[in-house]
């Protein structure tokens, strides 16, 4: 990912001495990865063959934050369309 990025990025800059407008689409490029592409401010990817600190012991009974949330949002959901479904019992 990151070797695509660079080149991208390289192509970019070079297209963009006739054009600046190339020198704004790898600025552009540049910054949806560093928002995007490497996973949540503050997070260190994890390397191949070490446990994420995010994912609790196997046996636990705590669940990852990634699930929770959504858990959370479907909950969420699911209240708001009994709330719809109950106060417009014709609309569906």
């Amino acid at each position: 990912m990151r070797g695509i990025l660079a080149t991208g990025t390289v192509v970019l800059v070079i297209l963009g001495i006739g054009n600046h407008l190339w020198w704004l689409a790898a600025v552009a490029l540049l910054y949806l990865y560093a928002t995007h592409g490497r996973g949540s401010p503050g997070t260190t990817p994890a390397s191949p063959g070490t446990r994420s600190t995010a994912s609790p012991p196997a046996g636990s009974g705590a669940l990852p934050d990634s699930y929770r949330a959504y858990r959370e949002r479907r909950d969420r959901q699911a209240k708001w369309e009994r709330r719809y479904r109950r106060e417009r019992p014709g609309a569906r």
